[in-house]
């Protein structure tokens, strides 16, 4: 019989580190490097050297993970080849999908392709992948071309908000590049076409589904079968590689015919020296029983521990996980060697940067031994104290990144949470938030059917900063709709205000601002029935910012000046010296520029007191619009180029360009045409990276710029650049 031995990992002996992954309101600084100039979005954008990064040689990813050996793929490798081929001397990029059975090995026969490609195509290699059998759902089109733009070297402060922006700079990136793009596990042909490259690259599509919509693509389609037998044989004597196959034909001709010809359920046999013999009668069961019977002979040779969490990660409902979330699911303490072991059996794949996931059918499987062999309580715990991992977690991160955002308490399981550690860093924070997103979302997704509502509402709570900083919309929505949903399933009103006021902040971002003013008001009614004079206070200034986007500034006035005279009294100066802040800007729009510098100085005055920086400096860059307005350069100078400090360091993209903006009107003004241009274009650079490159603020400084370079142009004065409704 084959007997039972150790192999080393399948995909090439050795773990790939992938480049970790990298929108407020508000994101920038100096644009370092290549910088965006769009104007207009569609198809106009192009790049252009700058400052320090004059000669810089693109970044080139190399993304791909690494070649797994293949038996019996000849024939397909030479028919996706001479489809290259053929689209090449054509004049047009390459576009190929793989189809087949989950395990058949369609990444394999991808990657066989791909890295023999590299000579020909040196500026690199993008991967993703797509999650179309993920627990948590397919990974959304929009982040993957922000993984994208950041591995071609794009910042992320730059990268746009708005998906139609993103896809274009994408394009615009890679039509004079020369690179393979990998599409892995893919569920719809919507899902891929944002995500294929401008030029003459190549683009490879893996997917369980056959892919017709990719046709009017170019597409072409290569479906892959079951391994015949002799060619699993073979395979599993390479991945043994120790001789017992030759030794032992019938029982390795017995192990394959076992595992029908999925080189998936090959590799898992051999990495755990499967013994079919004594076995083959009880797994010998028809059609798709006979992967599970597979994988069954490698977890029946797990340790203990190593099967526990084995089984207990099944319960993960997101698409990846590290040690953190292993050690949650095992109750606590250091989980680096069971996770190793089941590495090392080929149960889990190396997803970069120290991370792990299952391939789908191994991650059913695992789900079926918890299903199996964990009682209904032990579940239950597994799962709360992943949940826990999450929200722990991300309640710190929340700490760090705003510790003006008011944290209400959390309600954890009986055990202590396991935290993933990041120091006290604001980007390692907040880059831990991004990059855990989908886990988070899948979380949240399952927290209330699974009987802890709390961390449904609590866990979006805690997005509060990354939704604010990175304008991740749609999760923005879908979050606070759950968290709502569960806060009025447990009776909650102060969860449900949360949830509404938090999330009404999203539907205002989204432009849905009818639907965020009945949320604020809903707020409202719920703070005043219940007596709680802080919170209602505290709702003026919301509705007044629907009202304000809403075009009734006489209603929106009203609503900050109650309050800015109800908030400090009722214990919340600060939110008095948002509402100062919010009056100010009203009155900018107005032209009543006495009254917009009164307001701005009192709320720079009392944000600062209360230490908030950030809207401190919003409130020196309208106070500084303000004396542009009344015509007095030197004190608007000061003003804004004070704010203008603040707000590059925090990398606060969106009020960045209000302050940089009303510094080029500023220079108009003297008589500097050429400081003006380019401070405008910076400008136009700075709305662009966070989306904005469409609002009424980059239309006036694209009007302005244009009248500077066509000086043929009507030049009719606008007083100072402010009138602009709010965005």
């Amino acid at each position: 019989m084959l007997s039972k031995g150790r192999v080393t990992h399948a995909f090439g002996g050795g773990r790939v580190q992938e480049q970790a992954r990298g929108d407020h309101n508000e994101l920038s600084g100096t644009v370092h490097g290549g910088a965006v100039q769009a104007g207009a979005v569609y198809g106009g954008i192009h790049i252009r050297a700058g400052g320090s990064g004059e000669g810089r040689r693109p970044q080139v990813p190399w993304q791909l993970p690494p070649l797994v050996r293949i038996t019996d793929r000849t024939a397909e490798l030479g028919a996706l080849e001479g489809h290259r081929e053929r689209a090449a001397a054509e004049g047009y990029g390459t576009l190929a999908a793989v189809s087949g059975l989950g395990g058949v090995g369609k990444t394999a026969v991808a990657l066989a392709w791909l890295h023999g490609l590299r000579e020909r195509f040196p500026d690199g290699q993008l991967y993703a992948h797509l999650g179309a059998e993920a627990a948590a759902g397919p990974v959304a089109p929009e982040e993957v071309v922000g993984r994208f733009l950041r591995a071609l070297g794009v910042e992320t402060g730059q990268i746009p908000t708005a998906f139609a922006e993103r896809v274009a700079l994408y394009r615009s990136l890679t039509a004079d590049r020369r690179l393979v793009v990998l599409l892995d596990d893919a569920a719809t042909a919507a899902q891929v076409r944002p995500l294929l490259p401008g030029g003459r690259n190549v683009t490879a599509v893996t997917s369980r589904w056959r892919m017709p919509g990719l046709t009017v693509d170019g597409c072409y389609a290569v479906h892959l079968d079951p391994l015949a037998t002799e060619a699993a044989v073979e395979l599993l004597a390479v991945t043994l590689a120790d001789g017992r196959v030759a030794a032992q034909p019938a029982e390795a001709r017995a192990l394959v015919e076992l595992c029908a010809g999925l080189p998936l359920a090959v590799r898992v046999a051999a990495g755990d020296g499967a013994r079919p013999r004594g076995l083959l009668e009880a797994l010998a069961i028809e059609g798709d029983h006979n992967v599970r019977a597979a994988l069954d002979l490698s977890y029946q040779g797990l340790p203990p521990e190593a099967a526990r969490l084995y089984r207990r990660l099944g319960l993960h409902p997101g698409p990846e996980f590290g040690s953190a979330v292993a050690g949650a699911a095992l109750g606590g303490g250091d989980a680096s060697g069971p996770l190793d072991l089941l590495y090392d059996a080929n149960l889990l794949i190396d997803a970069g940067d120290e991370r792990y996931r299952f391939h789908d059918l191994v991650r059913l499987h695992a789900a079926e031994k918890a299903e199996a062999d964990e009682t209904a309580e032990e579940r239950a715990a597994a799962l709360r104290r992943i949940a826990d991992h999450y929200l722990a977690t991300a309640t710190r991160a929340e700490e760090i990144v705003d510790p003006q955002h008011r944290t209400l308490a959390r309600d954890y399981g009986p055990t202590d949470p396991v935290c993933a550690e990041f120091g006290e860093d604001t980007d390692a924070a907040l880059g831990w938030l991004e990059s855990e997103l989908p886990n988070l979302m899948a979380v949240i997704r399952i927290a209330r059917p699974a009987g802890f509502p709390t961390v449904a509402w609590q866990l979006a709570d805690a997005l509060w900063p990354l939704f604010l900083r990175r304008k991740f919309y749609g999760d923005w929505r879908a979050a606070h709709r759950e968290g709502l949903l569960a806060a009025e399933e447990l009776g909650d009103a102060v969860a449900e205000c949360r949830m509404l006021t938090s999330g009404g902040m999203g539907e205002l971002g989204i432009g849905d601002h009818e639907r965020a003013l009945e949320m604020f008001e809903r707020a409202a009614g719920t703070f005043r029935d219940s007596g709680n004079a802080l919170g209602h206070a505290r709702t003026l200034n919301y509705q007044g910012l629907a009202h304000q986007r809403l075009g009734r500034l006489d209603r929106a006035a009203e609503l900050f000046a109650r309050a800015a005279a109800e908030l400090p009294g009722v214990g919340d100066a600060r939110a008095g010296g948002l509402a100062r802040l919010n009056l100010a800007d009203i009155a900018l729009e107005r032209g009543l520029w006495e009254q917009a510098a009164t307001d701005a100085d009192a709320a720079h005055t009392t944000l600062n007191e209360a230490g908030d920086a950030y809207n401190a400096a919003r409130a020196a860059t309208l106070l500084g619009r303000a004396h542009l307005g009344r015509d007095q350069l030197g004190p608007a100078e000061e003003r804004l180029s004070a704010a203008l400090t603040t707000l590059r360091g925090m990398a606060a993209h969106y009020e960045t360009a209000r302050a940089v903006e009303s510094l080029a009107t500023l220079a108009e003004r003297r008589g500097q045409p050429d400081l003006a241009r380019e401070r405008y274009r910076e400008a136009l650079d700075l709305y662009s990276a966070v989306g904005r490159s469409k609002s009424a603020h980059a239309e006036a400084v694209r009007t302005r710029l244009g009248r500077l370079e066509d000086p043929g142009t009507d030049r009719t004065e606008d007083t100072d650049g402010t009138a602009d409704p709010p965005d």
